[in-house]
């Protein structure tokens, strides 16, 4: 799947640039979040970043064949969000995500192929009860034994 992106547009501002030259690619805060509770709840044995695998899942239990996706609501257009578009460029951005969106859903029918099960935790979900995310991590790794 090639991506047709055009080049990024100039930030409206040195402010703008300046915060999405911030955004991190890992190590993000609910990505944080959820490790700190898997490793509290004595689950472990997990890869993060694993690149043997498509996508490069946020975290990868290699054994029983589990990839955990860790979505920022903005950048991976949650459904229960349904977070605003920027309001200067709008086309670029749409078109950003649109594909963003698209290589998500070529990751997780990748890993599938392989034999591999997916779960895609949103960060929404995560500042709201990020215990209960755990326990679908927790539920799905227990299901496979």
């Amino acid at each position: 799947m090639a991506r047709q992106l055009p080049v990024s547009p100039k930030a409206a501002s040195f402010i703008v640039s300046k915060v999405m030259k911030a955004n991190k690619a890992q190590d993000t805060k609910p990505e944080l979040a959820i490790r700190r509770q898997l490793w509290a709840q004595g689950i472990r044995g997990y890869r993060l970043n694993w690149k043997k695998v498509p996508g490069r899942p946020d975290i990868c239990f290699i054994k029983k064949k589990v990839a955990i996706f860790i979505h920022g609501c903005f950048w991976h257009r949650c459904p229960k969000c349904k977070p605003s578009y920027p309001k200067t460029n709008t086309e670029f951005w749409k078109k950003k995500f649109e594909l963003n969106v698209l290589r998500d859903e070529a990751k997780t029918i990748a890993l599938s192929q392989l034999g591999w099960r997916t779960l895609t935790l949103w960060e929404c979900d995560i500042k709201k009860d990020v215990l209960n995310e755990v326990v679908r991590i927790r539920e799905l790794l227990n299901s496979l034994d």
